[in-house]
This record gives C-alpha cells, sequence and structure tokens, in this order.
C-alpha cells in the first residue's frame, strides 16, 4: 500500500513539519518585539500598549500563540507516548498516559484562553 507522505493525518512527518513551521513563527515573532525595543528610545506604558494594541500585532500575538501551542502540545505529546509506556508504568501506562496528556490538553486550553483574552482585551 503506498500513502501520501505530506498527508497531515497524524504521522510523524506532519508533526515534524508543523513544529518546524511554528519555530519560524515564534522566531519572527521574537525578532519583531525585539526590533520594537531596539528601535524605541524610550519604552513606557503607552507606547507598549498603543504597539500590542495594533491590529496587525494582535493577529500576529494569536498567530504566535497558535504556534506555541500546537509546539508545545506535539512536544508534550511525544513525551508522553516515549515515556508513560509499559516498560516504565506496568499495566497503569495507559491511564497514566491518558491523564497525563488530559492534564496538557486541559493546561493548553485554559493557556489559550487566557491569553486570547489578554491579547484581545487590552
Amino acid at each position: 500500500m503506498v500513502t501520501n507522505v505530506t498527508s497531515f493525518g497524524r504521522s510523524g512527518l506532519s508533526d515534524f513539519i508543523l513544529q518546524r513551521i511554528s519555530a519560524v513563527v515564534l522566531l519572527a515573532y521574537a525578532v519583531c518585539v525585539l526590533g520594537f525595543f531596539i528601535s524605541q528610545s524610550t519604552v513606557d506604558h503607552a507606547a507598549l500598549k498603543h504597539y500590542f494594541t495594533s491590529l496587525p500585532m494582535q493577529i500576529f500575538s494569536t498567530m504566535a500563540l497558535f504556534s506555541l501551542v500546537a509546539h508545545a502540545w506535539i512536544g508534550m505529546w511525544t513525551i508522553g507516548t516515549d515515556y508513560i509506556r509499559e516498560h516504565y508504568f506496568g499495566a497503569a501506562a495507559l491511564v497514566c498516559r491518558f491523564v497525563y496528556q488530559f492534564a496538557c490538553v486541559t493546561a493548553l486550553i485554559v493557556y489559550t484562553l487566557w491569553a486570547l483574552n489578554i491579547i484581545w482585551r487590552l
């Protein structure tokens, strides 16, 4: 059977590509914010508020947030599947992995909603 290597149906390649794309978005965001701080002679609350509440920066911050969440989820999922195994945890491995992944997903959802609230309600 031949499968499409670039399909995004939960494969190792799709995770690899998604992590690389999310890393590039996060790097671009960090460079953009760092460039703002370097280009400003004085940075006060008003300047920061004006910068981060502009529509392009809110959109870019949202993209960076989703990139961070995707990057974090892939990393945490990989850790859970690599290290929470029967070899280490015995028969309870499946339950432990489920609890771990549920806690990770819950934390990511809470942090994402919190950050979206901050980004769009400054």
